[in-house]
């Protein structure tokens, strides 16, 4: 315990200030990247890229775009937790954020299936699969940055600024893509208007870049490399040491992931905003897009209030009350949306962000403090990009097709009650270790040896 408050303490309040802008800027700007073309997905890309496919499956091609790039974030999370164990997490912060720049400016450039052929779609899942690659990596470096770093007491509160990124991404990406409608509505939002906000990002890249090379390396990577004792085989490392939390870690998202990408993946907004032609409501873009903006702060302060709650009782007390909100708001959420209008859809996705943000708050926080030193570049990074495979990436998809199966939103309701359940089983499990020491010597003297994964009193 000793050692980690000196670690914290080596680092100047101005230097955690820094950490906490690079942190928080970089998960808000791969979820704004991502917000950006789940909406053009389920809106436009299917007409632009994959029409050729016949009206009754481009949707669902389009759509399977949306989780196509999360199959490649475990090997994004494999390579960056490898070298972010073996090098630092400052690198893969920079590296993580320029790939992702890379390949978004490139889909707001690349030209539709009308102008180059079957050329285009391939070219697009190129580029997805080039995001996955990189957002695998960049959640667990922007979390072990703000983490270790923090002061021991604070880590809840610093651990939720790369969480923050997900609501403020949500924010972002909503008000670019209302003005972006506002200005280019109707057929000019399909011919040019949805390249626009993927080409925003570009000056995001470059703000989060200046902004990520700045900081200090973190003081417990810092401590690894001074003495020398990074693993060789970090990723094997993990799964012979620690495979039953890296499971039981990835439920754990996907308890919140699949039902957090109703909003995330665009899925409640394009069943909303597309043409009742089309499958969808035909409610006006511009207002579900702002109702889905309300929500977002409504899940940023409840992520941050999750965060400084967990510091005072615990992680997993905030987190089981989480998943007890999450279900009230999954529901109703449909219904609200589809017999309230707008409003419905407001109000609707504001209840799912409560829960949303209790459940997802204290997760970084709590992965950080799961994994030794050594290692938790790695175990966190993995836990987090399968959790993203079994939970987010295919939920538009499953919820689609069950819709459409059985002609019924109450199929997805009972879906996402599912993988509620799991969460909080898996929560139930999981050992809660608020303020276990994180350094390099409490690895040394056995403090993560003891790797049963249920019970036990919150470490103090």
């Amino acid at each position: 315990m000793a050692e980690t408050i000196r670690a914290a303490g080596e680092t100047s309040a101005a230097e955690r200030r820094k950490v906490v802008a690079a942190s928080i800027v970089g998960t808000t700007i791969e979820w704004y990247d991502f917000f950006i073309y789940a909406f053009a997905a389920n809106l436009v890309l299917a007409q632009l890229f994959f029409q050729p496919a016949g009206p009754a499956m481009m949707q669902i091609i389009s759509l399977v775009t949306i989780g196509l790039s999360f199959l490649f974030r475990p090997l994004g999370a494999f390579l960056a937790g490898h070298f972010g164990d073996r090098l630092g997490r400052r690198p893969m912060l920079v590296i993580t954020l320029l790939l992702m720049g890379i390949a978004t400016t490139g889909i707001g450039l690349l030209p539709t299936y009308g102008d180059i052929g079957a050329t285009a779609p391939v070219v697009l899942i190129l580029l997805r699969v080039l995001q996955g690659l990189s957002a695998g990596g960049e959640w667990g470096g922007a979390v072990l940055m703000a983490v270790e770093h923090a002061p021991v007491r604070r880590r809840g509160l610093y651990g939720i600024f790369p969480q923050l990124g997900v609501p403020l991404g949500m924010l972002l990406a909503s008000a670019m893509l209302a003005l972006v409608q506002q200005l280019a509505p109707g057929p000019a939002f399909a011919a040019w208007g949805w390249r626009v906000p993927f080409l925003f990002s570009f000056l995001l890249i470059v703000a989060g870049f200046l902004i990520r090379r700045s900081v200090d390396e973190s003081p417990v990577f810092s401590e690894i490399a001074r003495t020398r004792q990074q693993e060789s085989a970090p990723i094997a490392q993990v799964f012979r040491r620690c495979t039953p939390l890296v499971v039981l870690s990835a439920l754990f998202f996907a308890g919140n992931n699949s039902v957090g990408y109703m909003l995330t993946g665009g899925y409640v907004q394009g069943l909303a905003s597309r043409p009742a032609g089309q499958g969808g409501l035909g409610y006006d873009p511009v207002q579900v897009q702002m109702a889905v903006l309300v929500a977002a702060l409504v899940w940023a302060a409840s992520t941050l209030a999750a965060g400084a709650l967990s510091d005072q009782f615990g992680r997993k007390p905030v987190v089981m009350v989480g998943w007890v909100v999450q279900a009230v708001g999954v529901i109703p959420l449909f219904q609200l949306v589809f017999t309230g209008g707008v409003s419905g859809v407001l109000f609707g996705t504001c209840l799912l962000s409560l829960g949303l943000g209790l459940t997802y708050g204290p997760q970084a926080v709590w992965y950080a403090e799961t994994f030794p030193a050594s290692i938790r570049f790695s175990g966190i990074s993995i836990s987090y990009a399968l959790g993203g495979v079994i939970g987010g990436a295919f939920a538009p998809t499953i919820a689609q097709i069950l819709l459409q199966s059985y002609g019924s939103t109450w199929a997805i309701v009972v879906y996402l009650l599912v993988m509620t359940g799991i969460g909080a089983l898996v929560t139930s499990l999981l050992k809660d270790r608020t303020r276990v020491p994180l350094d390099l010597e409490s690895e040394r003297n056995g403090t993560w040896k003891d790797w049963d994964v249920k019970g036990g009193s919150r470490a103090v």
